[in-house]
């Protein structure tokens, strides 16, 4: 069963509102196992929606239409349907008493402009609305089918999990489910992630269309996505299959790879600071207090996180760090440093910011160039180089997760190489 959804609303193409509505009946669709081929939005006039759903129709066996189902001049997606059918629309007297009933209960007196709700395409199916005064309608086109709700978002997922859900695995006569993971990577661009997963994405395309998919999707300042689909006939399948799939990914990417679904940096830095029983002090200068505010922003941090200072000139350094007089954008400041705000704040683990954010250069440096300290029990403190690029911004950004993603890495290092307490709960409540 493939189904196609077409989003009606000229404020949409004006970008004047965000069309959260397609994303959830396309989560709903693949969660049934209805296989979502396109999402279109489409103005509110009659020709272009009717042409949307044509096109629709030829390709997919159902379409969801969502918006255009009011009671004003602009609400046109009942005459658009009807069109396309080749019916007549027709006013219903059971659903004009129905929208009537609903202004009663509610105290209101109706417009007779929301007459125009009890329009109904002949042969459709009405869905009785539950939250506001639009029906929402199932209308056959031949064999296929145009499912019409209303664009209020509230009114469209409950009309989405009652009726047109249920419909389409009717329809498709045999339930499935489509799922997703993702996994996020940070150190290597687009085209190079893909190039590590490339004999597995051969291997899944020679396997044939039932075989899982996978896709890139770069995030900006979050790293480069990879995202496994698989369709199975029930959850418990789907998630095995994902399980594999991971599995082999992971071997591809090596330490790329730091969190899952919605798993952030810091939440990988906090999963393996409880897991060693640590704590972490941070002294921040490009980055004016971002790794703290990422930090802190991680629920559950004060097990953690023992708090940091923002040393941004040379003097605060010197004198609240200890830092020796001299330049202060160096491998050997950012370890002296973490070093020193470990002292500082009582922590376990020290990480330090330096660098140079722009426009100007400083002390003979250019924008970009910056380095990351980092200070473990029992090892020498460490300088990083990161070679940074773009605005004042963009380099803080990059930065702060740059920063906190060769922390994660030590952190990992430190691990597998046996350090760290084995009670991670005790020793971080201890620490408080």
């Amino acid at each position: 069963m493939r189904a196609e959804i077409v989003a009606v609303g000229t404020e949409l193409l004006l970008g004047q509102n965000l069309d959260t509505n397609t994303a959830f009946i396309a989560e709903r669709l693949a969660a049934a196992g209805i296989d979502c081929t396109l999402q279109v939005s489409v103005g509110d006039n009659v020709k272009r929606i009717a042409d949307a759903l044509r096109l629709a129709l030829a390709r997919a066996d159902a379409v969801v239409c969502t918006g255009g189902l009011g009671p004003t001049q602009d609400d046109v997606t009942r005459e658009a349907i009807a069109l396309v059918a080749g019916v007549a629309l027709r006013r219903d007297a059971a659903v004009l008493a129905l929208v009537e009933e609903i202004f009663r209960r509610r105290g209101r007196t109706m417009s007779p402009s929301n007459a125009r709700q009890g329009d109904v395409p002949q042969g459709a199916t009405v869905i009785p609305p539950r939250l506001g005064t639009a029906p929402g309608l199932i209308c056959p086109v031949g064999p296929r089918v145009v499912y019409a709700l209303p664009g209020v978002p509230e009114e469209m997922r409950e009309m989405v999990e009652r009726a047109v859900v249920p419909d389409l695995v009717a329809r498709a006569g045999e339930r499935a489910v489509i799922a997703s993971r993702v996994l996020r990577t940070w150190g290597l661009g687009e085209s190079a992630v893909a190039e590590r997963l490339a004999p597995r994405v051969d291997a899944l395309e020679a396997a044939g269309p039932d075989a899982a998919t996978i896709a890139f999707l770069a995030s900006g300042m979050e790293g480069i996505k990879v995202r496994v689909t698989v369709k199975a006939a029930d959850a418990a399948t789907a998630a095995a299959a994902l399980d594999e799939e991971e599995r082999a990914l992971r071997a591809l990417l090596g330490d790329l790879v730091f969190g899952v679904d919605e798993e952030t940096m810091e939440h990988a830095v906090a999963s393996e600071l409880l897991a060693a029983g640590w704590t972490l002090g941070v002294a921040e200068s490009y980055t004016g207090g971002l790794v703290g505010a990422r930090l802190v922003g991680e629920p559950g941090a004060s097990r953690w996180f023992a708090g940091g200072v923002v040393t941004y000139g040379a003097g605060t350094k010197q004198h609240v760090l200890g830092l020796d007089p001299g330049p202060v954008v160096s491998a050997s400041a950012a370890a002296a440093m973490a070093a020193a705000v470990r002292e500082v704040i009582g922590a376990d683990v020290g990480l330090a910011t330096t660098g140079v954010a722009g426009p100007d250069p400083d002390e003979g440096l250019a924008p970009g160039t910056c380095f990351a300290g980092i200070a473990l029990p029992g090892r020498a403190a460490e300088g990083l180089a990161l070679s940074l690029a773009g605005t004042r911004e963009r380099i803080r950004e990059i930065g702060t997760i740059s920063t906190l993603d060769r922390l994660r890495r030590a952190l990992v290092g430190a691990r597998t190489a046996g350090g760290g307490a084995q009670d991670p709960a005790g020793a971080a409540s201890s620490s408080r």
